[in-house]
């Protein structure tokens, strides 16, 4: 019998859940408590899908013997038991009952989007913030909020010595100064307070220039520069007030500034849309002008934007995921590979249980600071006031909501409870659910499937890996 298993983890009993698919030629089973991964051959993988069915092995013997032979068979059978013995297969959920415990743990804050500016020097046509406005007025932030903003983050985030603090907008470089201002407080406050900043910055790349990379280069451990792909695509989405496209602005100075940065500690992310589902041309044409570290993911938009997603496009998207699947393997096996964001999956670790549970952290360990000092639970927030939580200079005062996004997990949403992808995108996005559903505890049902095919074929390129090794 063939079975591969790509990793092995015993997570205990509970529910009984697996997944099987079978991808570029590998018939891969995921025990999705467990986390265990198994590549198999075709006998192994019926015999896991009658298991599964609950079929003892006289049962199964009769129905696959006009296949295989009979004594096959009874291998396969045996080789399945063991792995259930080792807590491989069919293992159970013990999170479950654990959640009342998750929902009680004590809440502290770790990390802050500061929107340094509501402001943009862009029009993209998919931007949720309105050309950075966030359906309110634009503003940039002052030193003296986002000074407050660090004060109540180190004294809201217990004994939690690393912090983090994303610098977004609209396009946080129009507001470079305070940027500079903001680091150089928070380098100070690491000193009296026992405590290490990560910054990270998100650009849009109109005015990157040399000085604004040196100092990223020392301070930032992460910088995110926003492109979409081919230079119609870009110039279609991101274009100038005016209209004008702003590719061949900025492509030199996002190469010049990865090349600076030794091709990490960065990541292009783009945005596909119903203008490109064949996105994967996109991600390629990123990684043929150097990138090695990109991101490139579905628009979120109601169906009336003549640009969103809809339900008909999912096959074709799937087909593209796979395509670029295989073109990434060829491209590793080659020499010339690079990492694709919705294809990075660790199968020998992960995040921790909480956030396997419920993701991000939005609304408790994770909120967004506005400019003019309002918390909300995360960017994708801001602006509604139903979800305004407090200010820098009160502090959070509608506890309610931070208790409400508390309860949000894989085991609130109904929809998740027995997904195989539950703990891989933990849920999904409280935002986006809200925005179609009405409830943080729904999910955008668009994005699940997306999720899930990502994840089928991130495993999928393990087990191609490891074949070549």
């Amino acid at each position: 019998m063939f079975i591969r298993c790509l990793l092995s983890v015993n997570n205990g009993r509970g529910q009984i859940v697996i997944h099987q698919y079978k991808n570029n030629g590998y018939n891969i089973v995921l025990d999705t408590n467990s986390g265990a991964v198994h590549v198999v051959d075709d006998l192994v993988y019926d015999v896991i899908g009658l298991l599964d069915q609950g079929k003892d092995s006289n049962s199964i013997c009769q129905e696959l013997k006009s296949a295989y032979p009979e004594s096959d068979i009874k291998e396969a059978i045996t080789e399945c038991h063991e792995l259930e013995e080792a807590g491989q297969l069919f293992t159970k959920d013990i999170y479950r009952d654990a959640i009342i415990d998750f929902k009680a743990r004590q809440t502290v804050v770790k990390a802050l989007c500061l929107h340094i500016a509501h402001d943009c020097n862009l029009a993209c046509k998919y931007c949720f913030a309105e050309e950075g406005e966030y359906h309110g007025r634009r503003a940039l932030m002052s030193f003296e909020v986002g000074k407050k903003a660090l004060d109540f983050l180190i004294a809201n985030s217990g004994s939690r010595r690393n912090l983090e603090v994303d610098f977004f907008g609209g396009e946080p470089l129009m507001n470079w100064q305070v940027v500079k201002d903001l680091v150089k407080y928070g380098r100070e406050q690491e000193k009296l307070h026992d405590k290490k900043f990560r910054f990270t910055l998100t650009t849009n790349g109109v005015l990157l220039n040399d000085e604004v990379m040196e100092f990223c280069n020392k301070e930032m451990a992460n910088v995110v520069l926003s492109i979409d792909g081919r230079k119609e695509i870009h110039d279609l989405m991101r274009p100038f007030r005016g209209g004008k496209g702003s590719y061949d602005l900025i492509i030199p100075k996002f190469q010049k500034f990865a090349e600076s940065r030794n091709q990490e500690k960065y990541y292009v992310r783009g945005t596909f849309t119903r203008n490109n589902l064949d996105f994967a041309e996109d991600v390629l044409h990123l990684a043929d002008l150097g990138f090695k570290q990109i991101s490139v993911e579905p628009v979120v938009a109601q169906e009336s934007e003549d640009y969103s997603i809809r339900e008909e496009d999912i096959p074709k998207i799937c087909e593209e995921y796979d395509k670029l699947a295989k073109e990434m393997i060829k491209r590793e096996k080659e020499g010339r590979g690079f990492n694709f964001f919705h294809f990075m999956i660790d199968l020998t670790g992960g995040p921790c249980v909480y956030k396997r549970l419920s993701g991000c952290g939005s609304g408790t360990e994770y909120l967004a600071v506005t400019p003019w000092g309002d918390f909300y639970p995360c960017h994708q927030f801001v602006g509604q006031e139903e979800f305004l939580m407090g200010n820098v200079d009160e502090g959070l005062k509608r506890l309610d909501i931070r208790d409400e996004f508390k309860c949000c997990n894989v085991y609130a949403k109904e929809k998740c409870r027995d997904c195989f992808a539950r703990f891989y995108c933990s849920g999904g996005c409280a935002a986006n659910s809200y925005n179609f559903h009405g409830s943080i505890n729904d999910a955008y049902d668009i994005g699940c499937k997306l999720q899930q095919k990502r994840i089928e074929c991130a495993i999928m390129i393990k087990a191609a890996l490891a074949d070549a090794e």
